[in-house]
């Protein structure tokens, strides 16, 4: 069995700072060979099968992922944490990607 292919609903490129960037990418590398990520949690708050990466990194950085689909891991989100609850709109971006992501996979 491949790797499952990533599916970016957000820009890799714009999510975060270089320096959290390689845990992020470790830990959906991980996710793709079929693991988990070293630190992780469900996130039912933005749906079913939702996860959270958790990465240290002097800031707090999340990604919200989805991985219960043959075809693919769905990045949802990805973004700097800021104070110690995850904010409502994060959650909110999360939920409407996710969506997205289910509408578009009924239409195939």
């Amino acid at each position: 069995m491949g790797d499952k292919a990533l599916v970016w609903w957000v820009h890799p490129e714009r999510t975060y700072s270089a320096s959290p960037r390689r845990p992020g990418a470790a830990g959906l590398r991980r996710v793709q060979h079929g693991l988990m990520p070293d630190d992780w949690k469900p996130m039912a708050s933005v749906g079913g099968g939702v996860r959270e990466i958790r990465i240290h990194a002097g800031t707090e950085h999340r990604v919200f992922y989805v991985a219960k689909f043959e075809e693919g891991i769905y990045v949802l989100h990805a973004f700097e944490k800021r104070t110690g609850r995850t904010r409502q709109a994060n959650i909110d971006l999360a939920k409407r990607r996710l969506a997205i992501v289910l509408a578009w996979r009924a239409k195939e």
